[in-house]
C-alpha cells in the first residue's frame, strides 16, 4: 500500500526531522583565460564541459546622446543579424542551424548585446557568423522597413502598460535627461529612422575596443581565444566603443505621484543610492536586501503580501552601472490599499534598521544567496551571462568565484550596520503611478508630491 507524503514525513513521535543542509560546492577549479586582443576586445573564455555546447555573450558599450540614437540603436539591434554581404537572412539562420546554433541581439542605453550558443564543434562557424554580422551587416532597406514597423507596433503597445509607464516616470524622476532614461524610444522617433542612419551608426559605434566577448562551454580556453582572434581579426578601429556617461547620485526626496486616470492599480517604484560590487560592504548589503525584500520569504513580502494581502508580488533589488548602483523597491497594489501599502513599505524600511535581521535571518539569506549563485552559474548559459554582466563592471571570473566566501564571512553585526545606513526611509525617492482622484489617503501620509 502506498503512503502519502504526510505519512512518510511523520513518525509515531511526531514529524520526521529534516536532514541538515549539505555543504555548498562552488566551482573553484574552472579553467579560463581572460585576455585583451590587439583590437582592444576583451575575451573571457571559461571551460565548463557539462554539455557539448558553447555559449557566447558579446557586450558592446553603446551609449549616445543624439536625439535619434535610441531609436536608431533599436532598429540596428533588430537588423544586425538579418543579412550581410556574404549571407542573407536565410543564410545566417541556416548556417547557425547546421551547428545547432542561434544568435540574437538586443540593446539598451548602456550596451548592444549579442548572445547565443552552438554545439562546441561549431564554435568556428558561430564566431564566423558573429564576425560577419559585426563587420558586414548590410541593414538592407527592406529589413529596416520591416523591423521598424514591428518596433513601432511593440512600442505603441508597451507605452500603454502600467509597468512601462512607471519605469519611464521613475527614470525621468531620477535622472532627468540623462541618456540612460531612453530605455525605450518614442514610436515617432523610430518612424524617422532610415536604413542609412542605421548603417552609419553601425560603422561609428559597433567597435571592439572596450567591448567584451565571453565564451563558456566545452572548449579549451587557449584554443577558443585563438579561434576568436582569427575570426574577429577584421573587426578593428582606433576608436573605442562609447560608454554611458556617469550617473549623478540620487537625491533623496518626496515620491512623485504620476496621475493615471481610471487606473485600478498603483505602481510603486522607490529607489536609493547604493554601492558598487567591489565595495567591502556589498556582501553585507546583499544579505540585508534579501532579508528586506530580495526573496519570497523576505520581510516585505511577508508583510504586504502574506499578512496584509495588498499585493501579489513585491521585491527589492540592485541595479548596476559601471560607475555606480541603486537600490530598488517595487510593487503593484489595488488603488484602495495604496496608502496602506506605502505605510507598510516605509515601516519595513525603518524597521530593518531599528530591528535588524537576526542571526537566524542572516543565516537563511546567506544560504539562499550562495545557493542561488551556484544554481545560476551551474549551467553554461547562466555562467556566461553572469560573467558578461560582471565584465561590463570591470570584474572577472575571480570575483565570481570569490563571492561565496565573501558572503560566508559576513556577520550579523555587519548586516545590521548596512541596514541602518542604506534602508533608512529618508534615503529614498521614486514614483507612484495611479489614479490621483482615488488616492486622497496617500496625500494624508505626506512625502508624496501630487500633480
Amino acid at each position: 500500500m502506498s503512503r502519502t507524503a504526510e505519512e512518510i514525513g511523520r513518525t509515531e513521535l511526531g514529524p520526521r526531522p529534516l536532514p541538515p543542509l549539505g555543504e555548498h560546492r562552488a566551482a573553484t577549479d574552472l579553467s579560463y583565460v581572460d585576455t585583451v586582443l590587439d583590437n582592444g576586445l576583451r575575451v573571457v573564455v571559461v571551460k565548463q564541459s557539462t554539455v557539448p555546447m558553447v555559449e557566447v555573450r558579446l557586450r558592446v558599450p553603446f551609449a549616445g546622446d543624439a536625439p535619434l540614437h535610441a531609436a536608431t540603436a533599436e532598429v540596428l539591434a533588430a537588423t544586425v543579424l538579418t543579412g550581410t554581404a556574404k549571407r542573407d537572412r536565410v543564410g545566417v539562420d541556416t548556417e547557425l542551424a547546421l551547428v545547432g546554433g542561434e544568435l540574437a541581439a538586443s540593446v539598451d542605453p548602456e550596451v548592444l548585446a549579442v548572445g547565443g550558443n552552438a554545439l562546441a564543434s561549431g564554435l568556428d562557424t558561430l564566431l564566423e557568423v558573429l564576425a560577419d554580422a559585426l563587420t558586414g551587416a548590410v541593414h538592407s532597406d527592406d529589413e529596416v522597413a520591416g523591423e521598424r514597423a514591428r518596433l513601432i507596433e511593440r512600442i505603441t503597445i508597451a507605452e500603454s502598460q502600467p509597468a512601462m509607464i512607471a519605469r519611464k516616470a521613475l527614470q525621468k524622476h531620477r535622472y532627468g535627461d540623462h541618456p540612460i532614461t531612453r530605455e525605450m524610444p518614442e514610436a515617432e522617433d523610430v518612424a524617422q529612422v532610415q536604413a542609412e542612419d542605421v548603417r552609419a551608426l553601425h560603422r561609428a559605434a559597433v567597435l571592439p575596443r572596450g567591448s567584451v566577448l565571453v565564451l563558456v562551454g566545452d572548449v579549451e580556453p587557449a584554443t577558443a581565444v585563438a579561434a576568436a582572434t582569427a575570426a574577429l581579426a577584421g573587426w578593428s578601429s582606433d576608436k573605442a566603443a562609447v560608454a554611458l556617461p556617469p550617473l549623478p547620485d540620487l537625491t533623496p526626496g518626496e515620491l512623485k505621484l504620476v496621475d493615471r486616470p481610471g487606473a485600478v492599480q498603483s505602481q510603486f517604484r522607490l529607489s536609493a543610492q547604493s554601492i558598487v560590487r567591489t565595495d567591502p560592504r556589498y556582501p553585507a548589503l546583499q544579505l540585508a536586501n534579501l532579508a528586506f525584500g530580495g526573496f519570497f520569504s523576505s520581510r516585505l513580502v511577508e508583510n504586504i503580501r502574506e499578512d496584509k494581502g495588498y499585493t501579489y508580488h513585491a521585491r527589492s533589488y540592485f541595479e548596476f552601472t559601471p560607475d555606480g548602483a541603486t537600490l530598488m523597491v517595487e510593487t503593484d497594489t489595488a488603488s484602495d490599499v495604496t496608502a496602506g501599502a506605502l505605510l507598510e513599505i516605509r515601516y519595513e524600511l525603518g524597521k530593518l534598521g531599528v530591528t535588524p535581521p537576526t542571526e537566524t535571518e542572516v543565516e537563511t539569506v546567506r544560504e539562499y544567496a550562495i545557493g542561488s549563485l551556484l544554481i545560476a552559474t551551474s549551467s553554461q548559459g547562466g555562467l556566461a551571462s553572469q560573467i558578461a554582466a560582471l565584465a561590463m563592471l570591470g570584474l572577472g571570473v575571480d570575483y565570481l568565484l570569490g563571492q561565496p566566501d565573501r558572503l560566508k564571512a559576513v556577520t550579523a553585526e555587519q548586516v545590521a550596520e548596512v541596514a541602518r545606513e542604506f534602508f533608512a526611509p529618508s534615503r529614498f525617492t521614486g514614483v507612484i503611478v495611479g489614479d490621483a482622484a482615488t488616492l486622497g489617503p496617500v496625500r494624508a501620509l505626506g512625502g508624496v508630491t501630487f500633480p
